[in-house]
């Protein structure tokens, strides 16, 4: 299979990506401390029918960090999609990326031909008091050793950190994050109103995928999308957490597969 791999300069930053495959595009967006390597699961599969585009969002992998100007994810999305040629695509994200998904969506719904929201963040999201504060601890750290160590022994990690043979691909992910979120005052912007609030105007197809085991906080979140997104559906992944992709990857595709193929009808 040819990989296309580069660096675009786009949007005042320099964001590395990868596409495969042939067919309607099909984008992948990380999430937060990972990078590209976390789709290496459906990277090939998808790319049997889809032409598949999975990238570092500004600071992370061998994207650039951001610098002191405001920026938006969506943007930044927007103009690589731009640069390689693509005026429509299937969007997917997980964790953080469906955060920048759900907000792509939000900006450029012409762009977006569905949307798959995987265990994922929202902004504007109530979160729950033990959540705040355990996430809070990782920036009270101030050293990026120390929030990562944190961050690898986060209950969000616990099922993956327990599957033999996803522990150490994670592990190595996580490792090489540079850390520059937990030390720097990353200047990216959020829409206003916030995601939370404009669910309704969402006219996308979407597909809502959670593991079974994922926490409570990313439930309500899946329940609230289900709820307010008008052509949503959600499948549970069994016996998975946070990381669903990555611990049952043939679950995973399956249900990403059977929604896009719906679509084609």
């Amino acid at each position: 299979m040819h990989i296309q791999s580069g660096i675009a300069e786009v949007n005042g930053t320099r964001l590395y990506y990868e596409v495969a495959g042939d067919g309607h595009p099909l984008v992948l967006i990380h999430g937060f401390s990972l990078d590209t390597r976390m789709w290496d699961d459906q990277f090939e599969v998808f790319a049997r029918d889809y032409k598949v585009v999975r990238y570092d969002i500004r600071g992370y992998g061998k994207s650039a960090v951001p610098g002191k100007d405001g920026y938006y994810h969506a943007d930044d999305l927007k103009a690589l999609l731009v640069h390689l040629g693509i005026d429509r695509a299937h969007i997917l994200g997980l964790s953080l990326g469906g955060a920048i998904a759900l907000e792509f969506a939000l900006a450029y719904p012409g762009m977006t031909h569905t949307l798959i929201l995987v265990d994922s963040v929202l902004w504007g999201h109530n979160w729950s008091e033990e959540s705040s504060k355990r996430d809070g601890a990782l920036w009270a750290v101030g050293n990026v050793e120390g929030a990562r160590s944190l961050w690898l022994a986060h209950p969000l990690f616990a099922p993956a950190m327990q599957n033999s043979s996803v522990a150490p691909r994670l592990t190595q992910i996580v490792t090489d994050y540079s850390g520059w979120s937990w030390v720097n005052n990353d200047p990216g912007l959020l829409p206003d109103p916030v995601a939370a609030h404009r669910l309704s105007e969402i006219g996308a197809p979407t597909l809502i995928i959670m593991g079974e085991h994922d926490l409570p906080d990313y439930h309500a979140i899946a329940d609230t999308l289900q709820e307010q997104i008008p052509n949503a559906r959600t499948v549970i992944l069994p016996a998975v957490g946070h990381m669903s992709n990555m611990e049952d990857p043939e679950g995973f595709n399956q249900a990403v597969l059977s929604f896009l193929t719906k679509d084609k009808g």
